[in-house]
């Protein structure tokens, strides 16, 4: 009985999945988006795990973000032909000396101080799905554009600025500026996009300390004069009827205002956009949630404008008020998920404007990043700087930095499902959303990872929470990000997985931190790419192929790399402990690169002495691993280099006689780093592109968070790298 009933089961959730699939190809995806393609912080926080039911097909079918989402996954991509300065692949060379350290495709001044800011994105736009466009044509679609806020105002410095003419396939100077807009305020927040692209909002303040803000639609104009130092200055328009018809460009301010109607201040909440409601939710720092409509698609009678009619404006906290979180909705249970720097997470009911607020779950610093919404599965996800308590594992009587799992309908105090990432402390650092990676998204059964910078009181480590069946599992220390008794903060986490990426890449987590780095190039702050990419069965893997395993034996994570092309077995193989060690996977073979770390591996040396198992960095960027000593037990390498086996798998002699050692090459290191001075804003990644239309498209996108060469003067810098 027990065996039928898992039969049928299965049998369900694959018929879910054909029937969705089939539709998906004879509906969507026989039909590019025409529309363009935008990336933004609200599509980190606003996710899709694969649907299970007829109901969560049916209730996913018209949301436009449900489907920008498929297509970042499904999209046949390419990466960048910039082999040399890929972030994944680039590498810097003296003799024998190799570091792992990242070159910049290109840099651009934000000017002096100028940052997106911690825990803020970019936005990118692609204006087709299909093609990587440099510039506008009468034949061709607007061109790619990125929009950078700059945090700053001064009337001789952009506020707000694009680029186009982005990817190093394009011709003429990359990149341009697109245009360059002085708002006569500070954007301390992120920028959205309107569906089409032609018009961008988000939220401007007079003054950080005691100043008023604004909610600034803004219609932008390409520009061949406008500058990050020579701005066009915009003023708004007199009222909203007359955003409807002014010519790009120009913008138009809401101020934020409390339910009384007092002025209020806004510096931590980003305004989240509904595609289908033109609805927009923003908080403010007196825990005013705001909700506007319409937006970008106002008309004359019902021109844009927030929504003041009782229950709104909601003050979610009229205790103890204080600032909001960058807001997320759901379409399936009408609420709004916002947080605050008191520590609780709050639901807010669309139509009623009732509140249910949660147990406090940060004790820290409080919530500082918005909630992350799975839309499908009816989870909210928020992470927490300390939980409060005096018995973290492994470190009481210190608190636990935390993330938090709620169910969409949560009722008032509630506790939720926490799980430890690390220790926390009196003082802690912040800590920023993580990221979920592609076996999450594409397992029909909710089973993957859960990738957060966690250990806040201390040394931040990367931790990895797996998930079966959608259910939180304990975390896994992966790997450490600085040295030991560093307090330094991270940034949110990125995860991609790119099919067309190069073998043993494949799929990576993006992330910085803001000092004392520990990879090579990276005593400062800097950008850190690392392999993430999971065992799975019945997958065909290649040579050089390079996978994130986890040992229960001792609790540590591995990098293997494939000696031997192909198919995987049905189940995971034991791994084992030891580098250099060889393991049989159905068709494939994998090699044990060793424990995982983001240090500097040490360089070859001349006659020198090296034990079994010991691994250096060779002059080609491979891990090498001694696995033979010659007959006495003691390997001793020769007068000169060898030349080092560039194949997976692939041996080296070195030295001579009894002490000879034989090299085996382990692939690739599993990370690599971009100085960035301060570290970094949320990092996007725009990996869209089905036919290599351009060399150079395929990147990630971001901002210093403090000053450095851009490329000359030192300044806040505007940063895209290959993946």
């Amino acid at each position: 009985m027990q065996g039928n009933v898992s039969r049928v089961v299965l049998f369900g959730t694959g018929l879910v999945a054909l029937v969705t699939l089939g539709w998906i190809l004879t509906g969507h995806a026989a039909n590019p988006l025409s529309e363009g393609l935008p990336i933004d912080w609200t599509h980190q926080h606003v996710i899709f795990s694969q649907p299970q039911t007829f109901e969560e097909v049916g209730r996913l079918a018209g949301d436009p973000r449900y489907w920008q989402q498929w297509y970042r996954q499904h999209v046949a991509r390419v990466i960048s032909a910039n082999g040399e300065s890929s972030i994944e692949s680039a590498y810097t060379q003296t003799g024998e000396s190799v570091d792992n350290s990242a070159s910049n495709d290109w840099v651009q001044t934000l000017g002096a101080g100028g940052s997106v800011g911690a825990g803020n994105f970019p936005a990118k736009y692609s204006f087709n799905i299909n093609t990587a466009n440099c510039v506008s044509n009468p034949t061709n679609a607007p061109p790619d554009f990125v929009v950078f806020s700059t945090g700053l105002a001064s009337s001789t410095q952009a506020s707000i600025v694009a680029y186009d003419n982005l990817y190093s396939g394009c011709t003429g100077t990359v990149p341009s500026v697109y245009w360059a807009y002085n708002t006569s305020a500070q954007i301390l927040t992120s920028p959205v996009f309107s569906r089409d692209g032609s018009q961008i909002a988000f939220v401007q303040t007079t003054n950080p300390v005691g100043g008023v803000a604004s909610l600034v639609l803004l219609k932008w104009a390409a520009s061949t004069t406008e500058t990050v130092g020579s701005p066009l200055t915009l003023t708004p328009v007199s009222s909203p009827s007359a955003y409807l018809s002014c010519t790009a460009p120009c913008m138009l301010t809401l101020p934020l205002k409390s339910g009384t109607g007092t002025a209020t201040n806004n510096t931590t909440s980003s305004v989240y956009y509904d595609y289908v409601g033109d609805t927009a939710w923003v908080g403010d720092a007196s825990s005013w949630l705001h909700r506007f409509n319409p937006v970008f698609s106002g008309t004359g009678t019902n021109p844009p404008g927030e929504v003041t009619t009782p229950p709104w404006p909601v003050q979610v906290n009229a205790t103890a008020p204080t600032a909001l979180t960058s807001p997320v909705h759901d379409t399936a249970s009408g609420n709004v998920f916002v947080g605050d720097q008191g520590g609780f997470l709050y639901s807010v009911n669309v139509s009623t404007g009732s509140v249910s607020a949660s147990a406090r779950v940060d004790f820290g610093v409080g919530l500082v990043d918005g909630p992350i919404l799975d839309r499908t599965a009816e989870k909210v996800y928020v992470f927490s700087s300390s939980d409060g308590t005096t018995n973290c594992p492994g470190a009481a009587p210190s608190p636990c930095s935390a993330v938090y799992q709620f169910p969409a309908t949560f009722s008032g105090g509630a506790t939720g499902t926490e799980i430890p990432v690390g220790t926390s402390s009196a003082t802690p650092n912040p800590l920023y959303s993580g990221a979920f990676d592609n076996a999450f998204y594409s397992s029909s059964l909710r089973t993957g990872n859960l990738y957060v910078c966690g250990d806040t009181g201390v040394n931040p480590i990367l931790y990895r929470v797996p998930i079966t069946g959608g259910v939180l599992g304990a975390a896994t220390q992966v790997v450490t990000i600085t040295a030991a008794g560093n307090h330094r903060t991270c940034s949110p986490v990125t995860d991609i997985f790119n099919p067309n990426g190069s073998v043993g890449s494949q799929e990576r987590t993006y992330f910085s931190v803001v000092s004392n780095g520990d990879p090579t190039g990276c005593a400062g702050g800097c950008a850190i790419s690392f392999v993430s990419m999971p065992w799975t069965a019945l997958t065909g893997f290649q040579v050089g192929q390079e996978i994130l395993v986890y040992r229960p034996a001792n609790g540590r994570h591995y990098i293997n790399v494939a000696v031997q092309t192909g198919t995987s077995g049905t189940t995971a193989p034991a791994w084992p402990g030891p580098a250099g060690i060889v393991t049989p996977d159905g068709g494939v073979r994998w090699l044990n690169q060793g424990l995982v770390q983001l240090g500097a591996f040490g360089a070859w040396a001349r006659l020198h002495t090296y034990a079994l198992r010991s691994r250096i960095l060779d002059s080609n960027g491979n891990i090498e691993v001694v696995t033979a000593v010659g007959t006495s037990g003691v390997g001793t390498s020769g007068g000169s280099a060898p030349t080092w086996n560039t194949t997976p798998g692939g041996t080296t002699l070195d030295g001579t006689g009894t002490t000879q050692i034989t090299w085996t090459n382990a692939g690739a290191l599993p990370s690599v780093a971009l100085a960035s001075a301060g570290g970094t804003s949320g990092i996007i990644i725009d990996n869209t592109v089905s036919q290599a239309t351009q060399a150079g498209a395929s990147q990630i996108y971001f901002s210093t968070l403090a000053n450095q060469k851009c490329p000359t003067t030192s300044t806040g810098c505007a940063v895209q790298t290959s993946q």
